[in-house]
């Protein structure tokens, strides 16, 4: 193939990948795919495969090592894969309460209370399905929306969609994301290691002291948030809780603004050197006011920006994807109904039940009694689909049912998988069909809704 061709090609390649592939289309099919080698020949190879221990070592010293033990290829992806996941999860979070949806109370106010409700009502049925029982422990899993799912779900109807309608998803989607958070650091904490989270704690402090100092560079972040996080792994706090607070400290105002960004691109075209046609090499002056053009594009992107960017494809086309098919590979011949018990049936009916009454009953009550109202756009049918796709807990659930179950009972984690991917897929396949018979017809989305994306 030539050249020309192969680079038509990879631009097809990559158009076709932003514009019709969406995360969570990627993360079914690799679920999928996980669960049918997981009940295939190759089953045996597939378990054994995530038990391959991992190392980046520089003499005695591994990275990817928990208390001198180097960490399998499982705990690699749950601990440190996972921990990028929830450091760009914090990107977010932080860029909406500055600038997005959660940036004021009125404006976050609905989506908070949804999420409130979105979250308590599956805890309390998983709990009156499994109190009193070693079950008890995966409380959390049915609490979380998963916000690629859920979203890739929403953009099947393309601009049928009300554009306050994605907002609120996302909104409740991300307030349901910090409830993740906060439970995976309270509720998922061994033994503290004093030391090495004082250690970690000071290494915080330091990137606080440099963002208020306005350091902008981006390997500084990173190399000091790799230390906060193998100080985490060895503290006892669980690792993944690093990504996010790292992601506080990221800078989020530029040193340029655009303003003054295009004052000077404009000076430096003007003062362009003279440029020979006939030549293939830029002169030294040249250069150096292309470098001059580079570092003001540098710095007019702040390091939130730019890193959220930079994280978006990596994240949704190859972390996630890699966690799911690492986690989502239930075998189904066990016997004795082993493989469908409690924790299925309660996490099941907390996803497809109880994220539907909760989100719903909340965000009902909250406009009822005029605590505030449904954005325009919204009507009680289209937020009834949301609701539904509120059920789609897949990546965090997943995530929460190995903290609860993954060292003390692999039956009950493979119930509690099972019933994950068995809620996510039916509260999908509810929202999806909610939302066809609601929201307005392709040929008349544009007139009948003003308020589209």
């Amino acid at each position: 193939m030539s050249n020309p061709m192969m680079k038509t090609f990879d631009y097809a390649f990559l158009s076709f990948l932003k514009h019709r592939v969406n995360g969570g289309m990627v993360l079914m099919v690799v679920a999928v795919l996980a669960m049918v080698i997981a009940n295939s020949p190759w089953a045996e190879a597939y378990h054994a495969f995530w038990n391959y221990p991992v190392a980046l070592q520089v003499g005695g010293f591994n990275l990817f090592s928990h208390h001198g033990e180097p960490l399998t290829l499982m705990a690699f992806i749950n601990d440190a894969l996972m921990a990028v996941f929830f450091f760009s999860v914090g990107l977010e979070i932080k860029r909406e309460v500055l600038v997005g949806e959660l940036s004021s109370l009125r404006q976050a106010l609905l989506p908070i209370i949804a999420a409130v409700g979105g979250m308590i009502v599956p805890v309390a049925i998983y709990f009156a399905m499994t109190a009193g029982t070693p079950a008890e422990g995966g409380l959390a899993i049915p609490m979380a929306t998963d916000i690629a799912f859920s979203l890739g779900v929403l953009s099947l109807f393309g601009k049928r969609v009300p554009l306050s309608l994605k907002i609120f998803l996302t909104a409740f989607a991300v307030v349901d994301d910090i409830g993740g958070i906060l439970v995976i650091a309270f509720c998922y904490t061994s033994h503290l290691a004093g030391g090495y989270l004082l250690a970690a704690v000071a290494v915080l402090v330091i990137l606080l002291i440099a963002n208020r100092m306005q350091v902008m560079s981006r390997t500084f972040y990173c190399v000091a948030g790799i230390a906060v996080w193998y100080l985490f792994l060895q503290s006892g706090v669980h690792a993944t809780i690093a990504g996010v607070l790292v992601a506080f400290t990221i800078p989020s105002i530029p040193c340029l603004n655009v303003k003054k960004y295009i004052t000077r691109i404009r000076e430096n075209i003007a003062e362009f050197p003279h440029f020979d046609k006939s030549s293939i090499l830029l002169t030294p002056n040249q250069i150096d006011a292309l470098k001059s053009i580079e570092s003001a594009s540098d710095k007019v992107i702040s390091p939130l920006q730019f890193m959220e960017d930079r994280m978006h494809g990596m994240v949704n086309y190859l972390i996630m994807p890699l966690f799911a098919f690492a986690n989502a590979g239930i075998t189904l011949s066990g016997g004795g109904g082993e493989i469908a018990g409690i924790v299925t049936y309660a996490v099941v009916l907390g996803l497809v039940v109880g994220k539907f009454v909760g989100i719903y009953s909340f965000t009902w009550l909250a406009v009822r009694l005029r605590v505030t109202s449904l954005p325009q756009g919204m009507n009680w049918r289209n937020t009834a689909g949301v609701a539904l796709l509120g059920g789609i807990g897949f990546t965090v659930s997943l995530f929460i049912a190995n903290l609860s179950f993954g060292a003390t009972d692999e039956v009950l984690l493979g119930q509690a998988k099972l019933g994950v991917l068995a809620g996510t897929v039916l509260a999908g396949i509810l929202g999806y069909a909610m939302l066809k018979l609601t929201l307005p017809k392709a040929d008349s989305a544009g007139a009948d809704n003003p308020d589209v994306s």
